[in-house]
């Protein structure tokens, strides 16, 4: 499902729109999303990308221009989640605050992987299949494994 308040900055390729779900997110032009993908409500897709199939991108993600995003790939934007507060009530909105996470111009990430709350992924960087990324990456690292550590720096 698509919502009304997705806003589409140009030609957006969805092969299967009817195998999204798509809402209150920001998609820019020539960006390509498979099928199975969850977009959510205040994330924001920069122009030319590629999301692959059954990916989970939530509120708070920020991903720039020109990135490769592989099947499968969750980010997360709550470092310590619950289902019920303290006193025992089911947690709503205004019990908890997304933490964002940030995917810089030209970043590749492999299928698999999870990205977690409050990382940035540097312009460039490559990041393993099957990584999680707990920490901030530089621009043009490599980096892989669980959790990911920089393994080396791409060549310019």
């Amino acid at each position: 499902m698509i919502t009304s308040d997705v806003q589409f900055l140009g030609d957006v390729s969805i092969p299967h729109p009817e195998l999204v779900n798509l809402y209150g997110c920001t998609i820019g032009a020539g960006t390509r999303i498979g099928t199975f993908v969850e977009i959510q409500r205040n994330a924001n897709i920069g122009a030319r990308c590629k999301i692959s199939s059954h990916t989970f991108i939530c509120e708070g993600v920020t991903i720039e221009d020109g990135v490769f995003i592989g099947h499968n790939v969750t980010f997360i934007n709550d470092p310590e989640p619950r289902a019920v507060t303290a006193d025992g009530r089911v947690v709503g909105d205004a019990d908890w605050t997304v933490v964002p996470v940030r995917v810089c111009a030209g970043a590749s990430i492999g299928s698999g992987s999870v990205i977690m709350s409050g990382v940035t992924i540097g312009a460039g960087a490559l990041i393993g299949a099957g990584s999680v990324v707990t920490r901030d990456v530089p621009e043009n690292a490599v980096a892989y494994g669980n959790p990911a550590r920089v393994k080396s720096r791409k060549r310019s």
